[in-house]
This record gives C-alpha cells, structure tokens and sequence, in this order.
C-alpha cells in the first residue's frame, strides 16, 4: 500500500495552493491508495479531512508537521501538541505519551528546518524521511545513510505545497492501512519503504540497514 505521508493543504498551511479535493484527485491519478495532511504546526483539517474522507472512501490521515527548536518532526496519533515552539526532545516525549508516531521530515535540508545534527541527541524516533519531494537529492542520501546505520524506519514523502509535488515520493507499506489505528501499528511492524514516482509509476527503494553509530557522516 503506497501512502504519501507528509503533504500540506492551504487552509492552515499559509504555503500550499493545495486543495484536498485537488490533493486527493491528484494522488488518485497517480496510484496512490492513501494521502496524510501533515500542516505546520496545525492539525485543524483533522475534521474536515475525516469528512471528506468518508464521502470518498479514500484514506485520509491527519498530522502535523511541528516545528520544533530544533527543527520539524511530523506525528501522527496525537491530539495535543504545543502552540510554541519547544524542544525537540520533549515533542517526541508528548508525541510518545499520546500513543502516536513521529519521524524527522528532511533531516539534513539546508534551510534551518530539519533536525539535522540533533538527531544524534534525541530518542524515540520512529523513522527518517529519506525522500522528500521538496528536498535536494544529496540531502535525501544522507538521510538514507543516516537511518541505514541507526536501524530506522526509512521512509518517502512529497511534502507538497503545489500540484506538481503531490505524490513525487510516498512510502509503501506491506499491509493494507485504512485507519490511524492501522497506519500507527504498521510503524510498530516495519517492513515500510520509500518509493519515487517516476514515469508513470512508483519504483520502490531499498535502503541497506549498516551497523548503528552515533556519528552523523
């Protein structure tokens, strides 16, 4: 099952021209069998996206993209989280206290926004995003290297705020996942990967897991 896990809709994402009517048309036509809207710092779709989730029988999961102190972590299963910003480490704690999942969106991006080399000092991460559509190739591969060596769930996403971006990376999961319940125990099983949209279809990657290390290369 192939889920984009990191998109942004315009409603409470200030940045995105993106619709969900038009999120979800687009991720259809490109094979996607479900699409999660992770705004900044917001989860105020959650209602709207169940909604409409029911109306098209499409998978809908709502999260957030937090930005922390140290940079953005995306959860998912949580209902509280902090209007201020906070420290990295205490988010995940929350996310954890909650029942919910979280991994570093764009890692090793260049522009202040990922965790960067503070993942080497907070615990509890669920996964690394290792393809994200709005980042450099050379910083997606050192996100890969990263969570290869530390045994972390590697996973693709679009982060999209334009229609051309919705669906350029996702994450397939070997099971089938129509509700939170479902999407949270599959990061509890593992065996998800990252996938490319490229012509015409999804190529999914391998990551090779290498000896875990504290070093960041």
């Amino acid at each position: 099952m192939l889920i984009d896990l990191h998109m942004h809709e315009m409603t409470y994402s200030k940045d995105s021209f993106l619709k969900l009517s038009q999120i979800v048309e687009i991720a259809k036509e490109k094979g996607l069998d479900g699409i999660s809207i992770t705004d900044h710092d917001s989860m105020g779709l959650k209602d709207y996206a169940a909604e409409y989730s029911e109306k098209t029988g499409f998978p809908i999961f709502t999260g957030i993209e937090y930005y922390s102190l140290q940079g953005d972590i995306v959860a998912f299963g949580i209902e509280d989280y902090p209007r201020e910003r906070i420290p990295a480490q205490e988010f995940i704690d929350l996310v954890k206290a909650q029942g919910g999942i979280c991994f570093a969106a764009h890692p090793f991006r260049n522009n202040g926004r990922g965790l960067g080399e503070h993942l080497c000092e907070v615990k509890g991460l669920d996964g690394l995003e290792v393809l994200n559509g709005s980042t450099s190739a050379a910083a997606c591969r050192k996100a890969a290297k990263y969570a290869g060596r530390q045994g972390l769930h590697t996973l693709g996403a679009s982060d999209c705020h334009v229609p051309e971006k919705v669906g350029v990376c996702a994450t397939w999961f070997p099971g089938e996942i129509r509700t939170l319940q479902e999407l949270l125990a599959a990061f509890e099983k593992g065996g998800m990967k990252p996938a490319m949209y490229s012509e015409g279809a999804y190529r999914i990657l391998e990551i090779p897991e290498r000896r875990k290390i504290r070093k960041i290369a």
